[in-house]
Order: C-alpha cells, then sequence, then structure tokens
C-alpha cells in the first residue's frame, strides 16, 4: 500500500519544508516580475536563497531523524523543479535568450516526469537523485541567481551563461535516460518502509 498513514506521510519536517519552497514560488513572482529596484531584485534573490537553503537541509532532516516518506520522495523534487522553472521562465521574460533553456528544461522534466510514472505505477523509483543532476541544479540556481541580482547584464554575457547552463541540463539529461532505462542506477521499491528496509 502506497500510503500507510497518510498523516505520517504528510506531516514531517521534510515534507512541510517542501511545501514551503512551493509557496515561495509565487511570491518570488510577483516580486521579481514587478521590480523597479536594486532592493526588489534582492529581495527576489534572498527569497531564492531561502528555497535552496530548505532544499539542502529537508533531506539531512529527512535522513538523520527517519522522517524519510515515500510522499518525500516525489515532493522535493517536483518542489525543486518547479521553482527551477518558474525562475528559468521569470528570467526569459527580461532576457530572451533563456527561452532556449526553457524548451530544453521543459524536453528534460518532460521525459523524466513521464518516465518517473511509468515506474511509478509498478511501485518503483530511482534510488536517489543522480549527481549529475544535483550538480546541474546547483549550477542553475547559481547561474540564475546571479542573472537576478545583475539584471543589467549584457545579452552576450547572458548567452554564455544559457550555454553554459544547456551544457550541464543535455549531461544530466541524458545520465537519467541511461537510469531510467537501467543502465545506471538502481530502482527502488515504495512498498518497503523507507526508515524500516527489510533485511
Amino acid at each position: 500500500m502506497f500510503v500507510k498513514n497518510w498523516k505520517k506521510e504528510i506531516f514531517t519536517i521534510p515534507n512541510l519544508l517542501s511545501l514551503f519552497r512551493l509557496l515561495l514560488i509565487p511570491v518570488y513572482v510577483t516580486i521579481y516580475l514587478n521590480a523597479t529596484t536594486m532592493e526588489h531584485y534582492f529581495l527576489s534573490a534572498a527569497i531564492l536563497a531561502v528555497s535552496c537553503l530548505t532544499d539542502m537541509i529537508d533531506g539531512k532532516i529527512a535522513r538523520k531523524f527517519h522522517m524519510i516518506s515515500n510522499l518525500g520522495k516525489i515532493l522535493d523534487p517536483v518542489a525543486d523543479k518547479a521553482t527551477q522553472f518558474t525562475l528559468i521562465i521569470c528570467l526569459a521574460v527580461k532576457h530572451p535568450a533563456l527561452w532556449y533553456l526553457v524548451g530544453l528544461f521543459i524536453i528534460k522534466e518532460g521525459f523524466q516526469a513521464i518516465a518517473g510514472m511509468i515506474l511509478l505505477r509498478s511501485g518503483r523509483i530511482l534510488k536517489g537523485a543522480l549527481i549529475t543532476g544535483k550538480v546541474c541544479t546547483t549550477v542553475l540556481f547559481i547561474s540564475l541567481i546571479a542573472l537576478v541580482l545583475l539584471p543589467e547584464l549584457s545579452e552576450n554575457i547572458v548567452r554564455w551563461i544559457v550555454l553554459f547552463d544547456s551544457l550541464f541540463m543535455w549531461v544530466a539529461f541524458v545520465d537519467y535516460i541511461l537510469a531510467f532505462s537501467g543502465k545506471k542506477s538502481k530502482f527502488e521499491n515504495l512498498n518497503e518502509d523507507p526508515n524500516h528496509p527489510e533485511v
């Protein structure tokens, strides 16, 4: 059974942090798209920094205090991807060169979502995020937050940032294709208790 105890699945600190990151998205969009001063841009970047911080600590809390849940394994990456997608879209509104990243992001994440749902129907998910995916996420957040903080960057520099980010995205994309095909990663059975696996 996928959810044995819905309260235990939902009301954990890591899950609440993931939900908090989702709630930060409309706040960020409102402030960034209506920004007229550097203070607004700094506030937008601060919101993203808080989102990144909660993303860094929720997994550690889940492991240390045995709060790993099947819902959390899905909710955490959903919050990450929703934040990344929103960030790229908002920046693309002001920097057209980023529309290429938007398209690549949709293709990459669309593939992962479809492949993940196929696995999920059989009660399985990938056993943890791939290192290339983690590196890609880190590079994206750092470079895109820099664009938020530096709204007056020339479009030539923005295009170089897009090229740099797209290289990491392509590497992660290929790695996930191999992972979902079973060549580079192991699958995890969701029917097992993540905090008390069978031995």
